[in-house]
């Protein structure tokens, strides 16, 4: 199970790291300064990748948890 463990451990940094590309194209929009029709279609577009992230890190740590729960 030690497979799963490493497995679940790099899901979770994937996750960790669209968690962070979200972060800073959020942060990058608010820093340009568009209106606020602008903004919110930019966080729109946002969205999807950070909800997507958070599946795929809670994912990688479900498979931790698995590999060891099971090991």
């Amino acid at each position: 199970m030690e497979v799963l463990v490493w497995i679940g451990a790099a899901l979770a940094l994937l996750g960790i790291a669209g968690l962070v590309w979200s972060a800073a194209i959020v942060v990058r929009a608010r820093r340009g300064g568009p209106d606020d029709a602008a903004l919110r279609a930019q966080m729109a577009r946002a969205l999807p990748l950070n909800i997507g992230a958070l599946l795929l890190s809670f994912l990688g740590l479900m498979c931790v948890l698995m590999g060891v729960l099971l090991g």
